[in-house]
């Protein structure tokens, strides 16, 4: 019988460990999802990437036979949550719902940001995708988007615009607008979409962009005013896009997807994206979706990757062009 050199022991050694440690996560995989699934939504509870989660959160507990539990943990623009999921552990039990903002504004805004959006993910697919709107307050009496910028023109007054939190596209788009217009404006930022909303309608803040489902009710009532659109939206079937108007460069539309920590099993992500794909095509889920202002998108988890990886040196350049910092 022929005695194997100890390095060759060393070597038989690291893959049988290999093997094993392979075989363990195939299992886990298999046997995925044994207990309740953590769905972290970087934003307030009530805000409207909270509604968009909660229209398909009923139906993913049917398909995976788990529950999956909600948890808001909101702060600096959605990135203290996004950091939270980063940093768990990637066994398909926790898992983070991811923006336009979390996952490619945030590069350009927060140079310390804790997570590499690029990197540190297993994306699982999209949700879907809404547009944006300006929303003004009624005191300006301004019909389009034209007259609001003859109207901040010709007023030498401070005026100031909302946003949902610095870091988010609401932010931005607010930045690049304010550069479009040529007038000095103060940004304020919130802790979400109702605290700014009560501003906007009270009249401390002139104008904030940001998704149709929150704005449409308030819209409705008559308490404030929707002059744009960067796409049509059914919500807001009156309000015609930037584009229409003559005004270039605003046809940006958030997305929604959800992720997992970087080294979830692959097997996990599939899982999870067939049951998110199956979800998001009943019919119910999509005209749920459609009343918040989203349409719904099945899809791969490469085609989340890409636009995450699309849209972060996107996002950068209109950064940099205004001058747009989140510290």
């Amino acid at each position: 019988m022929s005695i194997l050199p100890i390095s060759t022991h060393k070597v038989c050694g690291a893959l049988l460990a290999g093997a094993v440690a392979a075989c363990s996560i195939a299992a886990h995989a298999e046997a995925w999802p044994a207990k309740p699934i953590t769905m972290v939504v970087p934003f307030p509870a009530g805000g409207g990437t909270d509604l968009v989660v909660r229209s398909i959160q009923p139906l993913l507990q049917r398909e995976l036979g788990q529950p999956v539990v909600i948890d808001n943990r909101s702060g600096a623009g959605g990135t203290l949550g996004s950091g939270f999921v980063a940093r768990a552990t990637p066994d398909g039990y926790t898992a983070g719902v991811v923006t336009t903002s979390t996952h490619a504004v945030s590069v350009a805004l927060y140079p310390k940001l804790t997570y590499n959006p690029a990197k540190d993910f297993a994306y699982a697919g999209f949700i879907g995708t809404s547009p944006y709107v300006l929303a003004v307050n009624n005191a300006l009496r301004v019909p389009d988007t034209r007259a609001l910028i003859a109207k901040l023109k010709s007023d030498p007054a401070q005026h100031s615009f909302a946003s949902v939190g610095v870091g988010t596209v609401s932010h931005l788009m607010g930045e690049q607008f304010q550069k479009l217009v040529g007038v000095p404006m103060v940004h304020v930022p919130y802790r979400g979409a109702a605290p700014a909303y009560t501003d906007l309608i009270g009249g401390p803040v002139q104008l904030i962009f940001d998704n149709p489902v929150g704005l449409a009710p308030y819209v409705k009532a008559g308490k404030i005013a929707a002059i744009a659109v960067t796409a049509p939206t059914p919500l807001l079937p009156g309000v015609s896009t930037f584009s229409a108007q003559g005004v270039p460069g605003f046809e940006q539309q958030l997305w929604y997807g959800i992720a997992f920590p970087k080294g979830t099993p692959a097997a996990i992500v599939d899982r999870f994206n067939a049951a998110l794909n199956k979800v998001l095509a009943e019919k119910a889920v999509a005209d749920d979706l459609a009343g918040k202002g989203v349409t719904a998108r099945p899809g791969t988890p490469a085609a989340l990757q890409s636009a995450v990886q699309a849209d972060i040196p996107y996002w950068g350049k209109i950064a940099k062009s205004v001058g747009a910092t989140g510290e």
